[in-house]
C-alpha cells in the first residue's frame, strides 16, 4: 500500500522541483538549485497564505453565530441537547460538520464527553470557552446559559474584529516580503540571463559556499518578515490527554 502526499504537499513539492530544476539548467549552481527548491516549496508559507488567514477569521465568526444560535434556541425553552439538535443543520458553514458530529455523538454517548470531542475538533480558543460553559450547563452548574452564552459570542465577534484590524496592519509588511522576494529573483535570474560573466565568480567552489551564506541570510531574513506579519492565536486551554477517556490535562 502506497501513501499518497496531501494535495499541499503535492503542490509545494512540484513547485520545489520546477524551480529548482530550472534554476539548476540555467545556472549550473546546486546551491541556487537547492535555495530555489526551498523557496518553491514555502512560497506558500512565505508569500501566500491569504485563505488561511480568512479562513481563521470566519471559523471565529461562525463560532460566535452558532452560540447565538443555541443562546436563542435555549432561551425559547429547549434543552441544552435540544438546542444542539436543531441548531446542526444549520450552523455556520466552517464549522457545520464538528457540529452535526456532535449533535449525532449525544445520541449514544454523555454530552460532556462529545463536548470534549468537539472542542478538539474545533481546536479554537473560542471554542474551548463555549465547551466549557456547556459542559458545565450540562451538570446543572450554569443557570443563565443563555447569558453566558451571549457573552461569549460578543467575545468572539470582537476577536473576530481584532483580527481584521490585525490582517490590515500587518499587510503592509506581507507585501514588503513579496516585493523583496520578487525583485530578488528577478535580479538574479536576469544577471545570469543577461551578464553571465558578471556572475561567473559563483561557479567555483568557494562561490558555491558564498552563495550558500547569501542564500541562508537571505531566507532567514525573509522567514523573520514572514513570522512578524503572521496572526498568533491565543493558547489554547483545553487540551485533551491521548487516552480513550478523553480526560483533559
Amino acid at each position: 500500500h502506497v501513501r499518497r502526499l496531501d494535495p499541499d504537499r503535492q503542490r509545494r513539492a512540484a513547485r520545489a522541483a520546477v524551480a529548482a530544476i530550472v534554476i539548476l539548467v540555467l545556472t549550473r549552481w546546486p546551491v541556487a538549485a537547492v535555495a530555489c527548491g526551498l523557496l518553491g516549496w514555502f512560497a506558500s508559507d512565505l508569500l501566500g497564505g491569504r485563505a488561511q488567514r480568512e479562513a481563521g477569521v470566519a471559523r471565529t465568526e461562525a463560532i460566535a453565530s452558532w452560540t447565538e444560535m443555541l443562546r436563542d434556541t435555549i432561551a425559547a425553552a429547549h434543552g441544552l441537547e435540544a438546542a444542539i439538535s436543531a441548531t446542526a443543520p444549520v450552523a455556520p458553514e466552517p464549522i457545520r460538520t464538528e457540529v452535526m458530529t456532535l449533535a449525532v455523538a449525544i445520541e449514544r454517548e454523555p454530552l460532556p464527553r462529545a463536548l470534549r470531542r468537539l472542542a478538539s475538533d474545533l481546536a479554537h480558543p473560542i471554542a474551548d470557552l463555549v465547551v466549557s460553559a456547556l459542559s458545565v450547563a450540562a451538570s446543572g452548574s450554569v443557570r443563565e446559559l443563555a447569558d453566558l452564552l451571549g457573552t461569549l459570542a460578543a467575545a468572539a465577534r470582537d476577536e473576530a474584529a481584532m483580527q481584521l484590524r490585525v490582517e490590515a496592519a500587518r499587510a503592509r509588511m506581507r507585501t514588503a516580503v513579496r516585493v523583496i522576494t520578487g525583485c530578488t529573483v528577478v535580479t538574479a535570474v536576469g544577471l545570469v540571463a543577461l551578464n553571465p560573466d558578471y556572475v561567473d565568480v559563483y561557479s567555483t567552489a568557494l562561490g558555491q559556499v558564498t552563495l550558500s551564506l547569501i542564500a541562508i541570510c537571505w531566507g532567514m531574513a525573509l522567514w523573520w518578515l514572514a513570522k512578524m506579519s503572521e496572526f498568533r492565536m491565543p493558547e489554547r486551554f483545553l487540551t485533551a490527554e491521548p487516552e480513550p477517556s478523553g480526560a483533559w490535562r
